[in-house]
């Protein structure tokens, strides 16, 4: 079976902010995030990132940009000789209605064609309410960490995270995992 997991990426693969990432030298890896990716490379599994980026459309940073950030996601695991194997973005924002927009469910179907596979029972690593709606929506198995905005998703005490496991951070989820 080929081992397929999908992580948001602000506030799980780096640190987020409320002011948007905007620029490559704020972004900012999550404490053993890029550990974990590594570990999840090495013990087999494919890596998908599924991430709204939204500040595309509202003009903060351009798609150029919005690459340099990813390159520097590039270089840091090349420093463990592993890489992401697929980045979905969504550049819309929420009242553009867009299905790929999170929690539509259009970036994770992309994800599945690029694959050829089902997501179903796939877990997917998120920190926002939105991940774990989408991730229900697939019938994936959602997992929530509290980094990013983790801690105020699960303020909000939403019975929708009743059955989510929630870890520290991504190194701890996929360690769970591993």
């Amino acid at each position: 079976m080929n081992k397929i997991i999908v992580l948001d990426r602000d506030g799980v693969v780096n640190q987020d902010s409320d002011a948007y990432i905007k620029h490559p030298d704020e972004w900012i890896p999550e404490p053993g995030s890029i550990e974990a990716i590594a570990k999840l490379k090495k013990s087999g599994w494919t890596v998908a990132i599924a991430t709204n980026q939204s500040g595309v459309r509202r003009g903060y940073y351009s798609r150029q940009t919005l690459h340099a950030m990813h390159q520097k996601l590039t270089q840091l695991l090349a420093e463990y000789e592993v890489a992401v194997d697929w980045i979905s973005y969504s550049p819309y924002v929420s009242e553009d209605n867009a299905p790929c927009r999170k929690p539509g469910t259009g970036m994770l179907q992309a994800i599945q064609n690029r694959f050829g596979l089902s997501l179903a029972n796939v877990p997917m690593i998120g920190d926002s309410l939105a991940d774990i709606q989408v991730a229900k929506a697939m019938k994936m198995k959602p997992m929530l960490v509290r980094t990013g905005k983790g801690e105020r998703t699960l303020s909000k005490k939403s019975p929708e995270l009743s059955d989510v496991p929630v870890y520290d951070n991504l190194l701890t989820a996929v360690e769970s995992l591993l």
